[in-house]
């Protein structure tokens, strides 16, 4: 994350995005035999793929990832059509997936939130997870939240705004953070929304007032 000022000095805090090379390598349509409007993009070099990943790219080359986006006209796509960031525009609101980074096996407490247990008292173990089941059905609920493995998943921020668009070096500056660790890979989806950037002294003002 870095800091962007605009034009009157307003600070905002933003991520920047490096965006690589982009190619449609499969285009779908309701009217085909998917049944469904959709655009295939390719991502990223590698020296080698499968070969099912082969047969399907062809003569495209590797990409390291392959990612759809349904999209509702797919007119102006065509396989092999390169893509870049002049789609986004200023004030577009988006919403950014990703996977979380990793934080390896951790407690109930650090994992869903717990409170935890008083400190003192004759409780030993503040830190534990509790009871976790009843006399029936004498085994533990699936779902029960416990110690386990945190992280690694799938993770949807919602409604960032597009500060800035560099086509020429491919990269493009959202308000706020986005899920994942450093270098890690993202996408961006646009929700057709555009709105004016909104001040950080205004939303203060606000908060203050309520």
């Amino acid at each position: 994350m870095t800091q962007y000022f605009d034009a009157s000095g307003e600070v905002i805090p933003v991520t920047v995005v490096k965006v690589g090379s982009m190619v449609v390598t499969q285009v779908k349509t309701k009217d085909g035999k998917d049944k469904y409007n959709a655009v295939q993009i390719g991502t990223g070099k590698k020296d080698k793929n499968s070969k099912a990943i082969q047969g399907h790219l062809k003569d495209l080359g590797a990409f390291a990832e392959i990612s759809e986006f349904r999209v509702e006209d797919t007119a102006g796509y065509e396989r092999g059509k390169k893509i870049d960031l002049s789609g986004f525009q200023i004030g577009e609101i988006v919403d950014v997936l990703g996977v979380s980074k990793g934080r390896g096996f951790a407690g109930a407490m650090k994992r869903h939130g717990f409170s935890g247990f008083p400190a003192s008292h004759g409780h030993d173990k503040p830190r534990s997870v509790g009871s976790i089941g009843q006399r029936f059905p004498q085994h533990v609920r699936k779902g029960m939240r416990m110690a386990g493995h945190m992280g690694v998943q799938q993770v949807t921020v919602k409604n960032l705004q597009v500060v800035e668009v560099d086509v020429a070096r491919g990269l493009i500056s959202l308000k706020g953070a986005v899920p994942g660790h450093r270098n890690g890979t993202v996408r961006v989806i646009s929700t057709g929304t555009v709105k004016p950037l909104v001040k950080m002294e205004a939303v203060k003002e606000e908060k203050k007032k309520k």
